[in-house]
């Protein structure tokens, strides 16, 4: 492809990551998983390298593999409470806003590790209109890299998974959409190096159009 060409995608549907694709909460994540390294010996900027987009009981499995997976979902929720009530510095990645307005009549599902009320906290704080669709960590039994999400919201929408195209910004995420079959928009500096089929630095560099046959096209802008 020429250099010249922009790159596009055309799908169907979108399935949305939030944190990192639609909202920037690397703060308060930062905030809380160092506080959480602390209290556990951990080295803080290891924990970070592993936390972005699994949720946290996956992510505590990980890092405390001999901990029993009862103690990872109990702290989990403590997590969570905490990243809930910190919501300081949460706000929409650059062309968040746009983005959402130009999908708004077109088929789209979030698809995020956090719970509905986190998801619902970060989206408001960021100001942004929260998908009708939404798949939540109630919704799965397994956290990304496991691709049970993107496939949920695949189904939710109605449309195959090769019709679907996910926009993430971590390598869980990533993986999890690769797994479901689907191509991957990656967004921000995280994604660039996990090889998604196309990346934006933020969503100020995806157009979107639409045709009268339901086609999605994303093209990535200079």
């Amino acid at each position: 492809m020429p250099a010249s060409t922009p790159a596009t995608l055309t799908t169907r549907a979108l399935l949305l990551d939030m944190d990192g694709t639609l909202v920037d909460s690397d703060a308060v994540v930062e905030r809380c998983w160092r506080r959480w390294a602390d209290r556990h010996g951990l080295d803080p900027d290891e924990v970070l390298k592993v936390v972005h987009g699994r949720q946290g009981y996956a992510t505590m499995a990980v890092l405390l593999p001999d901990r029993p997976m009862a103690e990872n979902h109990a702290d989990n929720r403590v997590m969570l409470a905490e990243e809930t009530a910190d919501l300081d510095g949460v706000v929409p990645v650059p062309g968040a806003p746009a983005f959402l307005a130009a999908i708004a009549d077109l088929p789209h599902a979030l698809v995020t590790s956090a719970d509905e009320a986190l998801a619902r906290a970060r989206m408001g704080a960021a100001a942004l209109p929260v998908p009708e669709v939404r798949v939540t960590a109630e919704s799965v039994g397994a956290s990304k890299p496991d691709p049970e999400g993107f496939l949920k919201g695949a189904a939710a929408l109605g449309f195959a998974p090769a019709d679907c195209v996910v926009l993430e910004d971590s390598e869980a995420g990533i993986r999890a959409g690769r797994a479901a079959g689907m191509r991957v928009v990656g967004v921000g500096s995280r994604a660039a190096a996990f090889a998604p089929d196309v990346h934006v630095a933020d969503l100020t560099r995806l157009r979107v159009e639409h045709a009268e046959d339901g086609s999605i096209t994303l093209t990535v802008l200079p």
